[in-house]
C-alpha cells in the first residue's frame, strides 16, 4: 500500500488469472463481513496494462463501506473478491486520430493516469496533455510521478486548484471552465480527441464547454461518478 495524498493509498493486488486490461477500464471490488453483509465498489485500475501486477488508487470515504477497509485496514495476504476488468469504450486508443487531452478532477485522475503510464510504457509520442484540477496541491494524486513524465516524456501536464495555491503558485487556479479549456484544448480544426473523469457535475461542465467551444461530441469520451458510500 502506498501513500499518495492524505486521503487516497494506492493498493496493490495480485489476481490468479488475470486476463489483461485497457487502460481507463475499472475493477469492480466486493467485501463480505462475517454476517453475511456484502459491499461492492467499482475503482479505476491505476496500472498500466504491461505490469505484472493491478494497481488501484483508492480515496478514502470517512463513512465509506469499502474504502475505509482498502485504505486503512487492508493487509498483505488478504483475499478479496474482485470481478474485472470492466468498460471497454473509456479506454486509451495508441492511433487516436488526433492529439488528445486528458481531463481529470480529483480522484477521476485515476483512469487518466493508467493511460498516461501506458502512453509511457508504449513510447508513444502522440502529443498528450493532462488538465488536473484537484482542491489543493497536497490533494493532487501522482504529483511526483507526473511532474516527472512531464519532464522526460513529453507529457504536458497542466493543474488547476480551485481552493487554495501554495505560495508562488504559478499554475492555475479555480475551476476548469471555457475560458481554461479554449487555453489549453487543442483546436476543433485537429479534431482532439478528449477523455473527462471526475465526479458527475464536474464531466457535465466539462463536456459542455468543449461542445461549445466547437468541439465534436463523439470524440469527447466521460467516465463519471457520484456519491457511492465508498
Amino acid at each position: 500500500m502506498r501513500p499518495e495524498t492524505p486521503s487516497a493509498k494506492t493498493v496493490r493486488l495480485e489476481v490468479d488469472g488475470w486476463p489483461g486490461h485497457r487502460a481507463g477500464q475499472h475493477l469492480d471490488v466486493r467485501l463480505t463481513a462475517p454476517d453475511g453483509y456484502q459491499a461492492e465498489r467499482s475503482y479505476s485500475i491505476a496500472s498500466a496494462p504491461n505490469e505484472a501486477h493491478i494497481e488501484l488508487t483508492v480515496e478514502r470515504i470517512d463513512d465509506g463501506e469499502v474504502s475505509p477497509y482498502l485504505t486503512e485496514e487492508a493487509r498483505h495476504g488478504d483475499v478479496i473478491e474482485v470481478r474485472g476488468p470492466v468498460g471497454g469504450y473509456f479506454v486509451w486508443d495508441s492511433d487516436p486520430g488526433g492529439p488528445v487531452l486528458l481531463v481529470g478532477g480529483g480522484s477521476g485522475v485515476v483512469p487518466l493516469m493508467a493511460m498516461v503510464r501506458q502512453r509511457a510504457a508504449d513510447g508513444d509520442n502522440v502529443f498528450t496533455r493532462l488538465l488536473y484540477s484537484a482542491r489543493t496541491w497536497e490533494d493532487v494524486i501522482y504529483r511526483d510521478e507526473l511532474e516527472r513524465l512531464s519532464a522526460e516524456d513529453g507529457l504536458e501536464v497542466a493543474f488547476t486548484l480551485t481552493r487554495s495555491q501554495p505560495d508562488g503558485w504559478a499554475g492555475h487556479s479555480g475551476r476548469v471552465d471555457a475560458a481554461l479549456l479554449r487555453e489549453l484544448a487543442p483546436e476543433p480544426a485537429a479534431r482532439p480527441l478528449f477523455f473527462v473523469c471526475g465526479p458527475t457535475p464536474f464531466v457535465e461542465a466539462v463536456a459542455t464547454a468543449l461542445v461549445e467551444l466547437g468541439h465534436d461530441p463523439t470524440r469527447i469520451k466521460t467516465e463519471r461518478f457520484g456519491p457511492t458510500g465508498g
